[in-house]
């Protein structure tokens, strides 16, 4: 079976993240582990609009026809089980930041190309060979990097303060069914034979974003974020803020006007 990790990620501007293997979607069976947060992922069919160099240890692709504004990030480090080390952070931030400027890009898949892995956690024989004075740097920077791709919480807001005491005190591995139980996944559903079914579901879920108005999205992630932080009075204030964004804009009078000539709009992010 392939689930699908922590509800809906998001990516600070325009789009939505999707992650077939971080933060929406990762392939693995019933009892297979799933470990802070990331689960196995097998590598999927090469179906993308531009292939990547077998070496680049993050590979960026952009899904062309019916996919056309999704992006595909693979983490591609099989040597390392995908563990994250300078180079393949420096390839995330620099990734992230060019999506963020990017507004073609509508949904961003993050995923593992490595069969049976998601992300070992930090590249420790490269942490054992760093200086204590780089330690530090590495860690905001790795901290900063992901926090860009935020959006399922930590581990306490997406299935609360109890059970995450418990998963974190215990390190404990928790297979697919029990990821989706305690609400730390979202989707289980059967693997294929080409052992990609979680990125085709993360897929789907693009696909069912990509009809949807820019400029709402856009303030529907920046109320939900906002407002998470702070108490339901200050949250609506956030809401109504946030709604009075869209009104000048030209994809809200598109949209009344697609809904009142029966036919689905144009948006254009403008």
């Amino acid at each position: 079976m392939a689930a699908a990790l922590g509800g809906l990620g998001l990516l600070h501007g325009r789009f939505r993240l999707a992650a077939a293997a971080a933060a929406t979607s990762s392939a693995l069976s019933p009892r297979a582990p799933v470990r802070g947060g990331a689960a196995a992922l097998p590598s999927a069919g090469r179906s993308y609009g531009s292939e990547a160099k077998e070496e680049e240890e993050l590979r960026v692709r952009y899904l062309d026809e019916e996919h056309k504004g999704i992006v595909v990030l693979g983490l591609n480090r099989s040597h390392a089980k995908n563990a994250l080390n300078k180079n393949l952070l420096k390839m995330m931030s620099k990734a992230v930041d060019a999506l963020k400027s990017d507004k073609k890009v509508r949904t961003v898949i993050f995923r593992s190309e490595v069969p049976g892995i998601f992300c070992a956690g930090a590249d420790l024989k490269e942490r054992a060979k760093m200086h204590s004075s780089e330690v530090g740097s590495f860690v905001s920077k790795a901290r900063a990097t992901i926090n860009e791709m935020g959006g399922t919480q930590r581990l306490p807001r997406t299935i609360g303060v109890s059970l995450a005491k418990e998963l974190i005190f215990s390190a404990r591995i928790v297979d697919g069914e029990e990821a989706k139980s305690i609400g730390l996944i979202s989707h289980v559903v059967e693997q294929n034979e080409a052992g990609d079914a979680a990125y085709r579901r993360a897929l789907a879920l693009a696909r069912e974003f990509l009809p949807q108005g820019p400029v709402a999205m856009r303030v529907a992630k920046l109320a939900i974020n906002q407002g998470m932080e702070v108490d339901l009075v200050t949250g609506l204030a956030i809401e109504e803020a946030c709604y009075a964004q869209t009104i000048p804009t030209k994809d809200r009078l598109e949209g009344l006007l697609a809904f009142k000539e029966k036919r689905s709009p144009r948006y254009k992010g403008e």
